[in-house]
C-alpha cells in the first residue's frame, strides 16, 4: 500500500517539528493509541488497539526515526504485530517546509500488511489507512494550532 499527501499546519516549522517528535503529542494523535513511550533518539514503543473491518486487534510495535534532518525531514520506520490479526510494517518519508500561513507537512507512506488484515483486501485496508491519517491530522492540528492539551485531545478521541 502506498499513500501520499500534504497538510498545511498553522504554526512555524520548529513548532511542528517539535510536536512530531513529542511522545505525548503522538500518543494523543494516533487513533487507538493506548501507550507510546520512548524518544526520537532511541525510538518509540507503542500499543494501538484498532478495528479494521471485522478484524479487531491490539498491535504492539516499535517505531524508529532515520535520516533525520531537523527541522526539515525524517523517515519513520515501524512494525506492529497484532497476533492472529496479522501485522503491519512500513515507513513514511516526512518533510516540512515554510509556506504562507504556516508549515506544509508532506508525507509518502509505503506499508505492507499480512495475516487476516491482508485477507480483507486493499479497498478495506486503504480506506482504513486514509481514515487513520485524517484522524491523526485532525488531532495534530488541535494540539499544534489550537494549543490544546494532548491528554484532553486523546480523551476526546476515545469517547
Amino acid at each position: 500500500m502506498e499513500m501520499s499527501g500534504s497538510r498545511t499546519i498553522a504554526a512555524d516549522r520548529e513548532t511542528v517539528w517539535n510536536h512530531l517528535n513529542d511522545a505525548d503529542t503522538l500518543r494523543a494523535c494516533i487513533p487507538g493509541c493506548e501507550e507510546l513511550e520512548g524518544s526520537p533518539d532511541e525510538g518509540f514503543q507503542a500499543v494501538v488497539k484498532q478495528k479494521v473491518g471485522p478484524v479487531k486487534a491490539t498491535f504492539k510495535g516499535s517505531v524508529t526515526l532515520e535520516d533525520i534532518n531537523a527541522p526539515e525531514s525524517y523517515r519513520i520506520v515501524g512494525e506492529g504485530k497484532g497476533g492472529v490479526a496479522g501485522f503491519a510494517k512500513g515507513g513514511a518519508d516526512v518533510s516540512l517546509k515554510d509556506v504562507e500561513g504556516g508549515t506544509e507537512l508532506s508525507y509518502e507512506v509505503d506499508a505492507k500488511v499480512g495475516g487476516k488484515l491482508a485477507q480483507l483486501g486493499s479497498r478495506v485496508v486503504n480506506g482504513f489507512a486514509k481514515k487513520m491519517v485524517d484522524s491523526f491530522f485532525e488531532r495534530f492540528e488541535q494540539v499544534v494550532e489550537e494549543g490544546r492539551d494532548p491528554e484532553e485531545v486523546a480523551d476526546e478521541g476515545t469517547a
